[in-house]
């Protein structure tokens, strides 16, 4: 299913508001949305919640063959999905370019650029090794996806624990949480992506965009940083040409983003350490009682009751009474009607109209009964005499009464002489 294209209006909106420096969700232009942290039940479960946009991470290990050219190296592995939950675009079983690009991008920014010691999960060289799994769902889908999922992938993966393991004449043997603490991945540094979006070919700038900042842009750069000021990746699409300054001025950017969001990673696996130590309820569990874990969580706006009967008192009398009598309102055409108390009545115009129809009527049926009466009197006159219906040059029909076979008689011989007479003319006048 493809995205629904904006219209005119709302781009010209979105642009015009843009070069205001006037964003739809009220941020400045360096502004991030609120990003909120909660962790799973299990170790390496991490969701993440950038304004709208929502993100799920889970990582999980299993021992493999590691690589004949890197025997002593375990693996990191990135699968990214967009589930058609996120976005009605997003469809099911099917790579799309938006798919590929946000999985090498996450490849990129963690893997290639060795955050975490890779050395240090293997298990016996060039046989075991972890191979570990992260697992990137896409939940809801608002926008800047990229940054969402990097930062979820990096706090799942400091927040993950693989079982110990150990080694008796070549057989591993797995130790589960009750024998043995799990034991922390090495996490080296935790490099973050910052995605800027550009407008008007570059002459307007803003960060984090939203998802319909996202439609009308016209080029996007990430930039991958750690808490060092380390560029760890750099990508810019859209086909837009960026300058020296330009690109020195969103690593500075980047940096003060990367270190704030480095703190509030830090805070919240500090803080689901101690309550798990505290034996506290912690990821799922703490969301049962206030149903947050499908749901997005709303802040309750605290409301004042203590003085409500006085207000609506003051509002009942500053309120001016209402008109007795309702003023009679404009009638737009003749012929509409009101039905009520004190309402204007339309249906008296059409009385004139009525009364000359009506007068029509009476004058057609007088007509009607003349021409009745007419008809009497012929039929009357057609009892003894012979009614002429056409007259005619050369002949002449008539209608016989039956009752008075004489006169019928004497009408025949008449008309047949008549003929002959006619008959005796025609002949007279080709002969000339």
């Amino acid at each position: 299913m493809k995205d629904t294209p904006l219209s005119n209006c709302e781009r010209d909106f979105l642009l015009k508001g843009i070069a205001e420096k006037k964003r739809l969700d009220g941020r400045q232009t360096y502004d991030y949305r609120r990003l909120k942290i909660t962790f799973g039940t299990d170790y390496g479960c991490c969701f993440v919640d950038l304004g709208n946009t929502r993100v799920m991470a889970q990582v999980s290990g299993e021992l493999i063959v590691p690589k004949e050219n890197r025997p002593n190296e375990g693996m990191m592995f990135f699968n990214l999905e967009l589930s058609p939950m996120a976005s009605p675009s997003f469809e099911m079983g099917r790579q799309s370019d938006l798919l590929v690009t946000l999985n090498r991008q996450l490849e990129r920014c963690l893997r290639n650029s060795r955050c975490m010691d890779t050395e240090s999960l293997c298990v016996i060289s060039g046989e075991k090794v972890w191979q570990i799994r992260v697992d990137v769902h896409i939940l809801n889908h608002d926008g800047n996806l990229m940054d969402a999922a990097s930062i979820a992938a990096i706090t799942a993966l400091c927040h993950f624990r693989r079982p110990d393991v150990s080694i008796e004449g070549g057989e591993v043997t797995y130790h589960p949480e009750e024998e043995r603490d799990p034991i922390p991945l090495n996490i080296v540094h935790m490099p973050i992506c910052v995605s800027f979006s550009f407008f008007q070919q570059g002459t307007y700038l803003l960060v984090d965009p939203c998802e319909r900042e996202e439609r009308v842009m016209d080029g996007l750069l990430m930039i991958a940083m750690n808490k060092h000021r380390e560029i760890c990746s750099i990508q810019s699409s859209g086909g837009i040409m960026l300058l020296k300054e330009q690109v020195l001025r969103c690593t500075k950017i980047a940096s003060l983003k990367v270190s704030e969001i480095t703190e509030l990673i830090s805070t919240a696996l500090e803080n689901d350490k101690n309550s798990r130590k505290e034996g506290g309820s912690c990821g799922f569990a703490e969301s049962l009682p206030q149903e947050r874990i499908t749901a997005l969580k709303m802040d309750i706006t605290p409301v004042e009751m203590t003085d409500v009967r006085e207000r609506a008192n003051d509002i009942v009398q500053s309120v001016e009474a209402p008109p007795q009598t309702v003023p009679s309102p404009v009638l737009p055409t003749p012929g509409i009607g009101q039905v009520g108390e004190d309402l204007e009545n339309a249906w008296g115009l059409l009385e004139d109209e009525e009364s000359e129809e009506e007068g029509q009527m009476d004058s057609s049926e007088e007509e009607v009964k003349v021409m009745e009466e007419e008809d009497g009197s012929r039929k009357d006159k057609q009892k003894g005499d012979v009614l002429v219906i056409s007259d005619s040059e050369e002949e002449e029909v008539v209608i016989l009464n039956p009752e008075n076979p004489k006169a019928a008689t004497e009408c025949s011989e008449s008309s047949s002489h008549q003929q002959e007479a006619v008959t005796s003319k025609k002949k007279k006048s080709k002969k000339k």
